[in-house]
């Protein structure tokens, strides 16, 4: 059996210290930059080179979150400079969501490990292949929603690492599919500012008020066997928001749990009701959940009751025990064996040892003594004064001296302090690494003149965008097929019946439009089994393409040797030029434009073969959860979308939509984004395609607003739309 590590979340310095001192083998934790818990109480740049050699002491390790998605000038600007340090220093790993992040970090930090994280939403094995194919990443987080089987695949079939969350809090949304937090308040899930509108109270569709998108803790203790025997080599505790207390009691009880694992095995295995309490004293979301690992979905997996009830499960007594025990308690030391030697005439010396590795520091001339010498035991109660440092001389240090010699009480000091200094150093010189003093090449992006370029490209406006629009309902791909301007259309696979897909094809296709099948927003391994069963109905009906969300169906086409271009969705990140480069050897014919980007960052991402989203209602989130099952009794309706909405407290009315032939739902903004009157941004960007979604809409208003679209950019005319919004267009993201 591989090692079995245990990770454990550090928000602060003082949380590493307390995990390690509980028993975690490895801690994650973000810097001052770019991590996805902006929030919490992440050490400057100084204090994470400390933490990196505060484990490496302990035979630990330190990985960094840059789980974030990164615009062009904070990787051309900030990134190395950041990196840098803590690499050269001894970083063991950085785990990334952004592939140009990644791709970056490959070409500038050799050697560096680099996890997928979870914000990636790897969801299965095909994700993981994706990623393994060329050696892209050493480990793979896999997303919350995977089923042991679905991780047991992975284990099988690619050599990475697979690190999967075992303890804490559980997201409603597939991790990096989440725009809620983003487009209600701007501060985005993908950028690591969630304002988690989740834990939020809201009203169902029949009135009833709740926190209906709340899931309860995830906690797995008792089928940690199961989990460990499916292939993860990396159980992962959640909490960098947490108080050190927190994350430490419950690293103690998963080690002790671990332990008894790695010496027993699963037999016999059981946990014990006074640990199943501590954990819930700790903290409880109303209660635990065994999460996704042993089934799709549930009502019993959401605590509809909400924040009012959160801290009941909180016991301070336990917290207090926890400070006493990793916290608040005497600092661990390493034990040296070493000798001084004190002659008259010749450098004093210290030589420290420290499981095989030793050093010799030397220090200033011995003098004779005129008057009263320095005794032995003068020296050596000098030597052993350790007590701020993390060592201590096992026995007291041997002293070697003459008697005949004076040495000043601060040679001694320094002496002292040079010696554990470079007893430390050389503890951790295997860790160290050294880059080339020479600065990467790395490529920028080019400056835009706004004014000249509007000047050269709203003239033309008329000749230069193809109308291309997203359906999700036969009806509607049927009427918008009546309007000559619509070159094209995206026809979501999931949300019709399988016959009614080919037949849209076939239609579109007679009506002289371009035609492009969606695959499923998320891909796991019952989309691959159904998309199976219909892929070469679909191939003989000889599509213009396909579009493709995720990097799953990127791989799924790659197997099929599938000869038909691809489109990328936004859900595919390309914030950035580094990640645009990655992408391209794929060949996408179309690239959709981030919807979390303004237009002048979307003008600085090049001008080729790109689409962007001008009018549509945005899937705030996209979950393994179902709206419909949680608010109605825990009954299933399939494909019943008649209605379904959550309201905020701002009277806010968000529409939820089944996907039942793969079992999830996506919450819908209250608004369309609509791009109308936007002209001189939107030819500045200069996209190839100008792109409508069509979710909640029908046949008339689809047609509609359409129309006006066609009017406005083919033809120079048209009208507006009434209760829409910009997104991020104007406002962009911090």
């Amino acid at each position: 059996m591989k090692k079995i590590e245990l990770l454990a979340p550090a928000g602060s310095y003082e949380t590493m210290q307390a995990v390690f001192r509980a028993g975690a083998d490895a801690v994650y934790m973000g810097g001052r930059l770019f991590g996805a818990r902006a929030y919490a109480d992440n050490p400057e740049d100084d204090m994470l080179l400390e933490a990196i050699d505060y484990a490496h002491m302990r035979g630990k390790k330190l990985y960094l979150t840059v789980n974030t998605l990164l615009k062009n000038e904070e990787i051309e600007g900030m990134l190395y400079d950041y990196i840098k340090p803590l690499y050269e220093q001894g970083l063991d790993a950085v785990i990334v969501q952004d592939l140009g992040v990644m791709k970056f970090i490959q070409d500038n930090f050799p050697g560096l490990n680099i996890h997928a994280s979870t914000q990636m939403t790897v969801t299965g094995e095909l994700g993981a292949r994706f990623l393994d194919g060329e050696k892209q990443v050493d480990r793979v987080v896999t997303a919350r929603e995977l089923s042991l089987e679905e991780i047991r695949r992975i284990r099988e079939t690619t050599g990475l690492e697979i690190e999967s969350f075992v303890h804490g809090a559980l997201c409603y949304s597939y991790s990096g599919q989440c725009l809620f937090s983003s487009l209600a308040g701007g501060r985005s899930g993908n950028r690591g500012r969630c304002a988690q509108p989740c834990r939020m109270q809201y009203k169902e569709t029949n009135g009833q008020t709740g926190y209906y998108i709340s899931p309860k803790d995830l906690c797995t203790i008792e089928i940690l066997p199961d989990i460990i025997e499916a292939g993860v080599t990396s159980l992962k505790i959640e909490g960098r928001m947490k108080k050190p207390e927190y994350a430490a009691g419950v690293v103690s009880i998963y080690r002790k749990y671990l332990d008894i694992y790695l010496k027993n095995g699963a037999k016999g295995y059981k946990v014990t009701e006074e640990d199943k309490r501590f954990l819930f004293d700790l903290f409880n979301r109303g209660g635990f959940t065994t999460g996704y690992y042993l089934k799709h979905n549930g009502k019993d997996m959401i605590f509809t009751e909400g924040k009012d009830n959160e801290e009941k499960g909180r016991n301070e007594l336990v917290f207090d025990k926890m400070r006493a025990a990793y916290i608040d308690c005497p600092p661990e030391k390493f034990g040296l064996e070493g000798e001084a030697y004190v002659y008259s005439g010749e450098p004093i010396r210290i030589c420290a040892r420290y499981k095989g590795l030793e050093v010799m520091v030397e220090g200033g001339m011995a003098e004779e003594a005129k008057n009263q010498p320095m005794t032995m035991d003068k020296i050596t109660k000098q030597l052993n004064k350790l007590g701020a440092t993390e060592f201590e001389w096992i026995n007291g240090i041997s002293v070697f001296s003459d008697e005949k010699s004076y040495v000043s009480v601060t040679e001694l000091n320094n002496l002292r302090r040079d010696a554990i200094a470079a007893i430390k150093e050389e503890i951790l010189s295997s860790y160290r690494r050294k880059l080339s003093e020479d600065l990467p090449d790395i490529e920028t992006t080019d400056g835009l003149d706004d004014e000249a370029y509007n000047s050269a490209h709203v003239a033309d406006r008329q000749s230069k965008y193809d109308i291309y629009v997203y359906v999700e309902d036969s009806k509607v791909a049927e009427r918008l097929c009546e309007i000559e301007d619509v070159a094209g259309i995206y026809i979501d696979m999931t949300a019709i019946s399988d016959k009614m897909l080919l037949e849209t094809i076939q239609k579109a296709k007679a009506s002289a439009k371009k035609v492009y099948p969606v695959l499923p927003h998320i891909f796991r391994n019952e989309a691959v089994e159904w998309l199976d069963s219909i892929y070469e109905d679909i191939a003989s009906l000889r599509p213009d393409g396909f579009m493709v969300r995720n990097n799953e169906e990127i791989q799924y086409l790659l197997e099929k040797n599938n000869e038909f271009p691809i489109h990328f969705d936004y859900t595919i990140y390309q914030y950035n030029a580094y990640a645009e480069q990655f992408y391209a050897k794929y060949s996408p014919e179309i690239t959709t434009l981030p919807v979390e980007l303004n237009a002048n960052e979307l003008a600085e991402l090049g001008k080729g073969n790109k689409s962007l989203l001008v009018y549509g209602r945005l899937p705030m989130m996209v979950s393994a959860q179902c709206v419909r099952k949680t608010t109605d009794n825990g009954k299933c309706k399939v494909y019943d979308n008649k209605g379904t909405t959550i309201t905020d407290r701002m009277n806010n009315v968000f529409p939820v939509k089944n996907y039942c032939k793969l079992c999830y739902n996506r919450i819908y903004n209250c608004k369309p984004v609509s791009l109308l009157g936007q002209d001189r941004d939107i030819a500045r960007i200069s996209p190839n395609i100008l792109r409508l979604d069509f979710t909640i809409e029908g046949s008339d208003e689809a047609y509609d607003i359409t129309k006006k679209f066609v009017d406005s950019f083919i033809n120079g005319t048209g009208e507006t739309i009434d209760d829409f919004t910009r997104g991020h267009f104007k406002r962009g993201i911090r």
